[in-house]
């Protein structure tokens, strides 16, 4: 599997631009590992992505129940998350029966996909696998969590599992922190915007650098979010609608006084090329973001000046910046690696330096 391409975004500071491989302190080993899934079509990290626990749970209501189906008629796809998580905490037995099932199998897959990961030249070493994404935040992808760690335990698999620490509708914005050219570091504050499979988040990201140069202080002061997957919007619309979503933030920043950076992050799924481009992945979008549509120039022609300029739209792959925001925690290991469970499982490779 090769690598994404390097050239410009392997400079010895790579900070501000596309799809950056190389920062202070850091190498951005790999990210967007596609292994072929030898029993399937697809993918062996679709195993163990949200999609795949939903039709866990919807094959254990088909096969496993007892008696009538504890969720009803409503198809697996449209049942919250949180009415899951419920049944795990005093809801009907029958249902929780049904979601331990499918915990169980997905813990399995995920120490699978783990196994496997940690066999590929990519991930040679890693020693801690941070795990994001919407999720794990939830009490049932919680357990399947807590109950991988110890399947891995049992098969002397020598990695530890971690959480990511922040909130999954602000982990990719804070992971922009490390990412921001110097140019930025100067004002206050930036836009950051978290591009998925279901939602889109936007936000107005205070660095605080001057407290912490590290970017651990950092905080999100305002933010939106648009589950895009319920509107079914096509390409354009999806553009259209992330512009006014900044172009929102940038006059709450004005209200709130903000020195605000003409600078744009864009975490997204999918391979980042070094003129901004998405050269593979990005197949959960609304509509075909890959080349040779460009989301820089797209987006960046919808936005309002700030102080003047126009914003600079740099992209980076999801993964990576979801884990940039743990960076220091993780500074302690020498190779480290993140998995991140959404409508997809993405995933990216690091080495402290």
């Amino acid at each position: 599997m090769a690598k994404p391409s390097r050239s410009r975004a392997a400079s010895k500071d790579a900070r501000g631009l596309h799809g950056a491989m190389r920062l202070p302190g850091l190498e951005i080993e790999h990210y967007n590992l596609l292994v072929r899934d030898p029993d399937g079509e697809g993918f062996l990290g679709d195993r163990a992505s949200q999609t795949a626990f939903r039709e866990l749970v919807d094959t254990a209501r088909r096969h496993h129940r007892t008696g009538k189906d504890p969720f009803g008629k409503m198809p697996t796809a449209d049942i919250d998350k949180k009415a899951i998580d419920l049944v795990l905490v005093g809801g009907d037995a029958d249902a929780a029966h049904l979601v331990h099932l499918a915990v169980e199998e997905y813990a399995r897959r995920l120490v699978h996909v783990v196994q496997v990961f940690l066999a590929q030249p990519e991930w040679h070493g890693v020693e801690r696998i941070l795990l994001g994404g919407g999720f794990p935040d939830h009490a049932t992808g919680g357990l399947a969590v807590r109950r991988a760690l110890r399947l891995l335990q049992l098969a002397r698999v020598d990695v530890k599992l971690d959480q990511v620490g922040h909130h999954a509708d602000e982990a990719g914005l804070l992971g922009w922190v490390p990412l921001l050219p110097a140019a930025a570091r100067r004002a206050d504050a930036f836009l950051a915007v978290d591009v998925g499979g279901t939602n889109i988040r936007c936000g107005i990201v205070e660095h605080r650098l001057g407290k912490a140069d590290d970017g651990s202080r950092a905080r999100v002061l305002e933010r939106l979010k648009w589950r895009h997957a319920d509107d079914a919007p096509d390409r354009a619309e999806a553009v259209r609608r992330m512009a006014a979503m900044l172009n929102g933030l940038a006059a709450q920043a004005r209200t709130l006084g903000l020195s605000l950076a003409p600078f744009v992050g864009i975490a997204c799924p999918g391979r980042i090329e070094v003129d901004g481009g998405i050269s593979q992945g990005a197949q959960n979008l609304p509509g075909d973001w890959e080349r040779p549509f460009h989301l820089p120039d797209a987006l960046g022609a919808l936005l309002d000046d700030i102080g003047g300029k126009a914003p600079r739209v740099v992209l980076h792959n999801d993964a990576v910046v979801q884990a940039l925001s743990e960076r220091q925690r993780m500074r302690k290991a020498s190779r480290w690696a993140v998995l991140t469970i959404g409508t997809g499982l993405g995933n990216a490779s690091f080495s402290n330096r």
